[in-house]
């Protein structure tokens, strides 16, 4: 039973024509039974407060994500900003919210008990990373150490927590991730890292719809991930994602990743 909902996690149907049915696809930052251990009680509000059935959704690594939004197989989802920015254009998801009072930074871990100090000691190194178009876990960081002159051999994993694990294994001197999911890893991987470096900030991810959502079921389920943060049992559930809360956001909140004039993905908008 266990295999076969495992495997439910990323068997991805489009249901834009199922009545009261909503797919929920969750960027694979981490893996799929934490993602749903950390999202799954939040939908399920979200389900009692829409009427309609909200169900997980995500994918085996960020690629095959890319792929799955560029395809439209997810009614809502929440992707990382520069994401955010590609698939606004092709299929057309549009912004509704993202998380309160925050900024994403990119981080460089190392281990603990690592003798790097400086981001120099790094030129010549081969990095882990989630993936190559993970907005604040890779590009961000990658183009920093670039224009620092610092010389780095990527390599890419699975998720975050991926990431996490091979440096602490120490399989790599050092790896990108993001602040948020670093606090969200294994407590005793996450107790054997240290943050050598963050990158300069931007918007954070987005909570977006498909453009065949009809807008007022856009508007029933925007109004209650909202209202998670009037009460002290939906501030709760958020801070099972590490969010201290929602707040409404529209598409030129992401015009600060748009002048970054990232191109990892135009080949992908092609298809």
């Amino acid at each position: 039973m266990k295999k076969l909902w495992l495997l439910a996690l990323f068997v991805c149907i489009p249901v834009h024509a199922q009545e009261k049915i909503l797919t929920f696809g969750i960027v694979p930052q981490q893996s799929a039974i934490t993602l749903a251990k950390n999202w799954g009680p939040i939908l399920e509000k979200l389900s009692e407060d829409t009427g309609y059935k909200i169900v997980f959704r995500t994918a085996k690594n960020i690629p095959e994500f890319e792929q799955r939004v560029l395809n439209g197989e997810y009614d809502i989802a929440y992707m990382n900003p520069y994401h955010y920015t590609v698939f606004h254009q092709k299929p057309g998801y549009q912004a509704f919210a993202k998380q309160q009072d925050k900024r994403i930074r990119g981080i460089i871990v190392v281990k603990k008990d690592s003798n790097i100090t400086d981001l120099k000691q790094l030129d010549g190194e081969t990095l882990v990373f989630p993936s190559p178009a993970a907005f604040a876990a890779s590009v961000i960081p990658r183009s920093s150490l670039k224009a620092m002159g610092i010389n780095i051999t990527p390599q890419y994993v699975s998720s975050h927590d991926s990431v996490y694990l091979n440096v602490v294994k120490g399989l790599f001197p050092a790896g990108g991730g993001i602040e948020r999911t670093l606090n969200n890893t294994d407590n005793a991987v996450r107790d054997d890292l240290k943050v050598l470096w963050r990158t300069p900030d931007y918007t954070p991810h987005a909570f977006a719809t498909h453009p065949d959502l009809p807008k007022e079921v856009s508007d029933k389920v925007s109004s209650a991930m909202l209202a998670l943060n009037d009460t002290d049992a939906g501030k709760t559930l958020l801070s099972r994602i590490k969010f201290k809360g929602i707040e409404a956001a529209q598409n030129e909140d992401w015009d600060d990743v748009r002048a970054l004039n990232i191109t990892l993905l135009d080949k992908l908008l092609e298809q």
